[in-house]
């Protein structure tokens, strides 16, 4: 697999490290932080951005960071290190597909499943539409190119991240912060389950014939068959989840 080019803008990641809502801020600023380590915007390995970077991204205090990151770290998500080159490292593995963390993950979500999956339908679809309509830069058109590129290249272990990444980027690269965070939200409410379900070698080719119809309609300023490719792309992803819940 090809290895991301650092010279990329990361967009995936300016869809969550976005200044917290009104409210509980030390609780919203660990939900933005679990949100971009589950996702993989910040992936194991990899450091968080620096305090003095993170805080005013978030719009908090350094001092409600500290405690935020040190909840998660408390948790096993990060580890902070010393040193020249320290910081705050990612930790978190996702775990292995097992059927009890699928039926976990379900019985924790309730009855939202069906919400949750309209909510996703219409934020993705509408992300992808609104794009088709922008007048895209040859930058911002190769960055969309080389997202799918490192999708089609990835193994099982490196799907569901690279998966997340593509389509948030769609969603930032309309420029629109609540658009962009509605769809890190409608993605973060179904990454437990499909965590929890095997990377299937079918379900990749065919999702790989999905994802460049959609970047195809984007480029070619088509918005209703970028809205159509992303519908046929959700719909066999919803088909997928209740077919391994039975």
């Amino acid at each position: 697999m090809p290895e991301p080019d650092p010279a990329l803008p990361d967009l995936a990641a300016s869809a969550v490290f976005r200044p917290v809502r009104t409210g509980n801020a030390f609780e919203e600023t660990v939900e933005r932080l679990l949100q971009a380590i589950k996702l993989g915007v910040v992936d194991r390995g990899e450091r968080l951005p620096p305090e003095r970077e993170l805080a005013p991204l978030l719009g908090v205090s350094r001092v409600t960071l500290r405690e935020a990151i040190r909840a998660v770290q408390q948790e096993g998500y990060v580890e902070s290190r010393r040193g020249r080159f320290g910081g705050t490292f990612v930790t978190y593995e996702r775990p292995k597909p097992r059927q009890s963390d699928l039926k976990r993950a379900l019985a924790q979500m309730g009855d939202d499943l069906n919400d949750t999956l309209t909510f996703r339908m219409a934020v993705e679809t509408g992300a992808a539409q609104i794009l088709a309509t922008a007048r895209l830069t040859e930058a911002q058109r190769e960055l969309l190119r080389t997202r799918l590129a490192e999708l089609d290249a990835a193994g099982p272990d490196a799907y569901r991240r690279l998966d997340t990444l593509f389509h948030l980027t769609i969603a930032e690269m309309t420029e629109s912060a609540l658009l962009s965070a509605a769809c890190a939200d409608a993605r973060m409410r179904v990454t437990d389950l499909l965590n929890a379900i095997p990377v299937l070698g079918p379900n990749i080719e065919h999702a790989s014939f999905q994802h460049a119809a959609i970047v195809e309609a984007v480029l070619a300023g088509d918005p209703e068959a970028a809205r159509r490719a992303v519908a046929e792309h959700l719909e066999g992803t919803a088909a997928l989840l209740r077919g391994f819940l039975g």
